[in-house]
């Protein structure tokens, strides 16, 4: 039966058919034309081996038709089977039409979960030629133009990013199992990296890279673990991935800061730098001080931030040493408007000083709690709150315990303000707390703190009592000459 169908069809390969770049014929209009995978690191065909076949003749497929399960075929019939498969995946259907195809789009969705079954199983190693073709119908499935945001193209005002409902692709009930395909065969045991990369080349990884800016979430999920599964396995493609990575980092602080997958890219960053060895090459250093820290900058931070934080953190895990140059990165990009961000910060700020060891904490004390004091002061309660709960983590408490005659001085000023004029009585109570643990931290410092600051406001109100005498004679001058103005001659 099966060779019936494998016959039926079958011509006499003409010259347009040998020229065609694909396997798979033409199927409906635009299924199978135009589509190229550079494969720009091949370097030649490689030596026949037992694995690898000769292209097979197979006719073009004019429509979609299903075809005999894979344990229904002799072992030796299997290779063509999966090419004819394959075949059919090649078929793309209009998915805004629900009732438009409904047969051969369900046809084509057995065959996938076919294909994705006969993959997993592991009973039968496919050819190379198989993996080729296979390649090639996940391009065609997978890499396609991602529709404009809601802003871009209507003139309309951009809207924030937060607030944007996601675009979710209709076609997703076919693109799922074609990524799941394309996972079961990176993950699987039979696929030989050697082999593989020919066509999982650097073209390929960076179309898949730019499918991140999909607006839909669980696509960008499939791609997230696909991506960590392709670095983890071909370790030839990892300093070409981070550079990939890098670049569209640079394009969204810089210029767009607009991407939708930045949050998915710094998850799978995240398991890379857990795994850097020790010590650090200058190339990480340098994607920390020039793609992670500025990714503090962009307005939609909150929608990554988490994912960002934990990469920080990792980096001064790894290497103490670099605490201090994430400190002062973070007060570079230290937000003077938008206290959401703020928050955010403080939050990261206390991760990172977790880390902190006391050298690396005394290099930038000073300008972190200068700005620190300015946190106290916040109008807005949940800054100032945030800052206060900084003196819950013992660590953070234990270094500035140990700088505490630095430290002091410099915060004394604000939290006098707040225990007399904040408006927040959380706030007010938490200032309370911290300035008690600083009378028993050591007296005789916060009563040379407190001696300090009396002067100070003592000295303060001289200048603003001379201020306005000054001001008082000025008027009283002024009132003067315009009597005298006023005298007739």
């Amino acid at each position: 039966m099966f060779k019936k169908i494998m016959k039926g069809g079958q011509k006499k390969p003409s010259k347009s058919d040998a020229n065609d770049a694909s396997l798979f014929g033409n199927g409906p209009a635009g299924a199978g034309a135009n589509v190229v995978v550079n494969h720009a690191s091949r370097t030649g065909p490689a030596p026949p081996g037992p694995n690898s076949v000769g292209p097979l003749n197979l006719a073009p497929m004019l429509s979609v038709e299903p075809l005999p399960v894979f344990r229904d075929v002799p072992v030796s019939e299997r290779q063509t089977l999966f090419m004819r498969k394959l075949q059919i995946c090649c078929f793309q259907f209009d998915f805004s039409d629900t009732l438009k195809s409904v047969r051969e789009k369900e046809i084509k969705r057995q065959t996938l979960l076919e294909l994705i079954d006969f993959i997993q199983s592991g009973s039968g190693k496919i050819t190379e030629v198989c993996q080729q073709e296979m390649i090639k119908m996940v391009a065609l499935n997978v890499f396609r133009c991602l529709p404009p945001a809601s802003h871009e193209n209507t003139g309309q005002e951009a809207t924030d990013p937060e607030e944007e409902e996601p675009y979710l692709e209709p076609c997703w009930p076919h693109l799922q199992l074609v990524y799941e395909l394309l996972l079961r065969y990176v993950v699987s045991s039979d696929t030989d990296t050697k082999v593989a990369k020919r066509y999982i080349d650097h073209s390929f990884v960076l179309k898949l890279l730019d499918l991140f800016d999909s607006e839909d979430p669980r696509e960008r999920e499939y791609l997230k673990t696909i991506l960590h599964r392709i670095y983890g396995k071909f370790m030839v493609h990892r300093p070409f991935i981070r550079k990939a990575i890098n670049n569209i980092f640079y394009r969204f602080i810089y210029e767009t800061e607009r991407h939708s997958g930045i949050g998915e890219l710094l998850e799978i960053l995240g398991s890379i730098i857990n795994g850097f060895a020790l010590p650090m090459k200058e190339e990480h250093k340098l994607f920390l001080v020039r793609a992670l820290i500025p990714l503090h900058k962009p307005k939609p931070l909150s929608l990554y931030h988490q994912q960002l934080s934990y990469c920080i953190t990792q980096f001064v895990e790894k290497d103490f040493k670099l605490a201090d140059i994430v400190i002062r990165g973070l007060l570079k990009y230290w937000p003077l408007t938008n206290c959401q961000k703020e928050v955010l910060f403080l939050g990261e700020l206390e991760e990172v000083l977790e880390a902190t060891q006391p050298t690396e904490f005394q290099r930038c004390m000073i300008p972190l709690f200068r700005q620190i004091a300015r946190c106290l002061n916040s109008s807005h309660f949940q800054v100032a709150e945030r800052a206060l709960f900084l003196w819950n983590n013992e660590h953070v408490v234990s270094l500035i315990a140990q700088n505490r005659q630095v430290i002091l001085p410099i915060i004394f000023e604000a939290l006098e303000r707040n225990v007399q004029s904040h408006w927040n009585q959380a706030v007010h109570g938490l200032t309370v707390n911290v300035r008690k643990m600083f009378m028993e931290m050591d007296a005789e410092l916060f009563e040379e703190c407190q001696r300090q600051y009396a002067e100070k406001q003592a000295k303060a109100r001289d200048v603003e009592e001379q201020r306005e005498m000054t001001w008082k004679r000025l008027a009283d001058v002024a009132a003067q000459r315009g009597e005298e103005d006023m005298v007739p001659a």
